[in-house]
């Protein structure tokens, strides 16, 4: 009886999630036949919608798990077009934009032709307490963030980030000969955001808030099925944890602030308190709207930038000519310095072939792939028509792997960046014009601190050699890049 019980509610999941999927499917192909069959009409781009309901949607996730996350777009790019060609992805229409051009033109259009779009299981995941959506806290979010994260408030913010790095290196990786990259470089970033953000630097709680929070992670781009073991119903329980725990350390600095025991400027969570929403005297954030900000900020600054420095670190190992030009300049920054004095803005500034070296990692490998859109309205670009609702994705590979952007783009050359650097909309790891990513210089200043205090300790080797590079959704090593450390005292010849 058990067992027909669960074969029903299985099938009962089934439809209640593949009918709606295959109505949308038959009305996208019926718009698609009107659209194409229409004398009046611009014929829709060149592609194909692929299978019934989940369109080509395995390839294009499959593509990123077997390592190859280019392939799905430059092999139609070959195929179709070079600027603009059309698919089904993740249950609905969608079209593909590549190029310098067409990224101007979908991110100049933000909210008037487009705009920003996640599939359902973020919603679901990340802003399902707080009642709102990713558009809609991103709008919110991007009015806020630019004062924060400017240069005159990140400054203030380094000495804290080269405690944290010292100490990260001192507990994780000194005296080890083996380490895995990926979950420390993740611990590092998750421990900066928690200190940034919040003030919390209790390792304890940084650990307890860490464990919830990496399985909120891993169920943001799940298929929006929530029954208990799935991805998304373990994601939507250790949100409501998350959340519970940053309501408590919004509540406490509440009390802290009204005894003046903190700062309305000492963090994130100092400045929500103190701000209202519309910047008037009127209504002031909800705690919950607080918390869902706070923990989209962590979710923004914690796979990207952990992706990051990890790649980095891999290159550094596979190209030892770099390695030593990096340690180089860090080298020349640390004898400047003063027994126990912290990095500041100045040394920062410094780093240039270092920042230059960052860059050229991202365009080969690029911690997000790209992002979606949806049209808003019936448009046309390049004779073409978008019809309203359509999904609109742009991706780092159309224009970081084209020679025409790149001239040899396979190699690795820092020089690329240099003086004017990339024709504009060219490299995308942080998007560009007006839709550039606003945490670009927290991001800078969280990666060249690591970059620092990492090559002043050592030299690595790579512990397997042929690692894959997987997306899922963020690109990662795709056993998290084990390494041999080599202290910097030891003979150089132990890694040559």
């Amino acid at each position: 009886m058990d067992g027909i019980i669960m074969i029903t509610l299985c099938i009962s999941l089934l439809i209640i999630c593949i009918i709606p999927r295959v109505i949308n499917f038959l009305i996208s192909r019926k718009n698609q036949s009107s659209h194409n069959g229409s004398s009046t009409s611009t014929a829709l781009p060149p592609g194909r919608s692929g299978w019934p309901v989940i369109g080509e949607s395995l390839e294009f996730i499959s593509t990123g798990w077997k390592g190859h996350p280019e392939k799905f777009v430059l092999d139609r790019m070959a195929k179709y077009s070079t600027q603009l060609f059309r698919t089904h992805l993740l249950g609905d229409p969608a079209a593909v934009f590549c190029g310098a051009a067409a990224n101007k033109f979908l991110l100049s259009n933000e909210n008037k032709l487009v705009r920003l779009w996640w599939p359902r299981s973020f919603d679901k995941v990340l802003f399902g307490p707080t009642q709102t959506s990713a558009e809609e806290e991103g709008i919110h979010l991007r009015k806020i963030l630019p004062n924060f994260v400017k240069p005159e408030s990140l400054q203030r913010y380094i000495g804290f980030m080269d405690e944290i790095a010292q100490k990260h290196f001192a507990e994780n990786w000194e005296a080890k000969e083996q380490v895995v990259v990926l979950p420390l470089a993740r611990q590092y970033t998750f421990a900066i955001g928690c200190k940034v953000f919040m003030s919390i630097d209790d390792p304890s709680r940084i650990a307890q808030l860490s464990q919830h929070f990496n399985v909120l992670i891993s169920g943001l781009f799940t298929f929006p099925i929530n029954v208990p073991g799935t991805p998304m119903n373990k994601a939507i329980k250790a949100s409501g944890q998350v959340y519970k725990q940053i309501l408590s350390i919004i509540a406490q600095r509440r009390i802290d602030l009204a005894q003046g025991k903190a700062s309305p400027v000492q963090d994130f969570l100092s400045h929500m308190l103190s701000i209202t929403e519309d910047g008037e005297n009127e209504r002031f954030v909800s705690d919950m709207s607080i918390a869902g900000k706070t923990i989209s900020l962590l979710v923004g600054g914690h796979d990207t930038v952990s992706s990051a420095c990890t790649f980095i670190i891999k290159y550094l190992a596979e190209l030892p000519e770099i390695y030593e030009e990096v340690r180089g300049e860090q080298m020349a920054i640390s004898k400047s310095k003063a027994p126990g004095e912290s990095l500041n803005w100045e040394d920062l500034q410094k780093m240039k072939y270092t920042w230059n070296v960052v860059r050229e990692v991202l365009r080969l490998a690029s911690p997000t792939q790209g992002t979606f859109r949806e049209a808003i309205v019936d448009f046309t670009y390049n004779g073409f028509s978008i019809p309203k609702g359509w999904k609109l994705y742009w991706n780092v590979n159309s224009t970081h792997r084209d020679p025409e952007c790149f001239p040899d783009p396979e190699k690795f050359d820092p020089t690329r960046f240099e003086g004017s650097g990339p024709p504009p909309y060219t490299f995308m790891s942080f998007g560009a014009g007006p839709r550039i990513c606003p945490g670009r210089e927290h991001a800078r200043v969280e990666i060249l601190v690591f970059l620092h205090h990492l090559v002043k300790r050592f030299k690595w080797k790579k512990a397997v050699p042929d690692e894959q590079m997987v997306v899922d959704p963020v690109a990662v090593p795709a056993k998290g890049l084990p390494i041999r450390l080599f202290p910097c005292m030891v003979q150089s010849n132990h890694v040559d």
